[in-house]
């Protein structure tokens, strides 16, 4: 079914999904992660490295996004039309995948926040009580989304100003109490000082390592406006309102992350309760600012898991279009809404929404398989550009300057990604193994039902095997490390 021109996105309302996109309920912790293991001198460096390197990728996406305008299939468009159909399906399967967790990684914090209100009832987030209420809200945003892309945007746009406020209220108030002499002291996290919990962090880099998949999962999101492009008034909007989401949401987190330590040490912030801003608040004007950060983290989250709800079912559905998915992925209902692939990825959530019930710290986990799925996905969009770039065939009519700025983007951005990949480790790019194999049958099927079976090339085959035999060292090595992985422990 074609879109009409009054159910198209224009910038502002695409910025607007990119924004919600990243900012969720994980950004209202974001003082507590980032001090958790790493001073104020390597937590200024980790984001000055994520600042430039998520720049690239942003730009990236802003970039194809100007080349490419007929590839408005999402991100997994860029995978298969670089290096094959296979790829391009890996990306799908891992984005789609990647969308659930964390829609259910939201479920977590928002039951954890009821519990500010309702104690003890929702206890971390993935008790008995939460995993019900989790499971509501699921079903709930699935019937919000069946009514219609247009009437989604409209509704998150009042979610972005209500998540925004807070964050706001938040950056004002710490910036009027922040005290240079207490952000100064063990600047580099090479001091005990039991007074202020402090204690020996170790060096530099492993400071800043250790920050990598938080810097990460606060940025997913940032190809938003690429996976609904499809939806855009303009691909030129598309990339437009990539870069305007990217430079909100960086100063935005820079400064949670800072003025806090301003006003409370790396040792204190590190031991915070969830979400560590209200305990921040809290600590500097009452309990006020507490109630009105779990009031935001409510907000945040139901606004970023409605975008993450429309995302995750869009590019199934775009993929099945092209037969990268099962075709019945393809349905839409009378409000132009993926009716099966968002069915399916309700499903899904519903699974996941069980499982984080056996996890000691559920929200650590789903960020990190969040993290180690998009990985992949981010790298081949950035490694696609870096070869369409050196080739220079899609630019014919830019200058030589503009082919230049891509390449350097495709360079930098594929370098950024390679070291994402290398700070999240090897046992959970393993784990990731496991959760890319069983998505072959669903690949196989899709070429099957567009009798294209003898179209999967030798390469694509050897590839398969591979992921296959890294799956089954994943499942011996989740095995070996049963209980720290679902401790959430990265």
């Amino acid at each position: 079914m074609t879109s009409t021109t009054g159910n198209k996105l224009g910038v502002i309302s695409l910025a607007a999904l990119v924004v919600s996109a990243m900012i969720g309920g994980g950004v209202y912790n974001l003082p507590q992660n980032m001090a958790q293991n790493s001073s104020a001198g390597a937590i200024i460096i980790a984001w000055i490295i994520t600042g430039i390197g998520m720049w690239f990728l942003a730009s990236t996406f802003s970039t194809l996004a100007d080349v490419k305008p007929e590839m408005t299939a999402g991100i997994y468009g860029y995978g298969q039309l670089g290096f094959g159909r296979f790829t391009g399906f890996l990306i799908a399967w891992g984005y789609w995948i990647c969308n659930c967790c964390a829609n259910v990684g939201y479920a977590v914090l928002l039951m954890d926040s009821l519990n500010y209100f309702f104690p003890p009832h929702f206890q971390g987030g993935n008790n008995l009580p939460s995993v019900i209420g989790g499971s509501i809200m699921i079903w709930l945003m699935y019937f919000v989304v069946m009514a219609g892309v247009k009437q989604t945007a409209i509704l998150n746009n009042i979610g972005v100003i209500g998540k925004l406020l807070p964050l706001g209220i938040f950056v004002l108030i710490l910036f009027f109490f922040f005290r240079f002499s207490m952000f100064s002291t063990d600047f580099w996290g090479h001091d005990v000082i039991p007074a202020l919990m402090d204690k020996d962090l170790g060096g530099i880099f492993p400071q800043v390592k250790s920050t990598m998949l938080v810097t990460l999962w606060v940025f997913i999101g940032i190809e938003g406006a690429v996976v609904i492009s499809s939806k855009a008034r303009s691909q030129k909007d598309v990339g437009r309102a990539t870069i305007i989401g990217f430079l909100l949401c960086w100063t935005t987190y820079v400064l949670l992350s800072l003025l806090p330590l301003g006003r409370f040490s790396q040792g204190q912030l590190a031991v915070m309760s969830a979400p560590s801003t209200g305990v921040v608040l809290d600590g500097v004007v009452g309990n006020w600012g507490n109630i009105l950060m779990n009031i935001g983290v409510m907000i945040s989250i139901l606004s970023s898991w409605l975008v993450w709800t429309l995302m995750l079912a869009s590019l199934p559905c775009e993929a099945a279009k092209d037969g990268t998915f099962p075709k019945v992925f393809a349905r839409e209902n009378n409000n132009e809404s993926p009716s099966f692939s968002l069915l399916m990825s309700s499903i899904l959530m519903q699974i996941f929404m069980i499982i984080v019930y056996f996890s000691n710290n559920a929200w650590n986990l789903m960020l990190s398989i969040t993290g180690v799925m998009i990985l992949p996905c981010y790298f081949l969009c950035t490694l696609y550009l870096w070869k369409i770039a050196r080739k220079e065939e899609d630019f014919k009519n830019n200058s030589n300057r503009k082919i230049h700025a891509a390449l350097l983007t495709g360079v930098v951005g594929t370098l950024y990604a390679v070291w994402l990949i290398y700070a999240a480790g090897l046992g959970l790019m393993l784990v990731a193994a496991i959760i890319y194999s069983l998505g072959i049958p669903i690949f196989w099927m899709a070429r099957k039902e567009a009798g294209a079976i003898s179209q999967i090339n030798h390469v694509e085959k050897l590839f398969m095997v591979l992921i296959v035999v890294a799956a089954v060292v994943g499942i011996f090595y989740t095995a070996a490390n049963f209980t720290s992985l679902m401790g959430g422990q990265a």
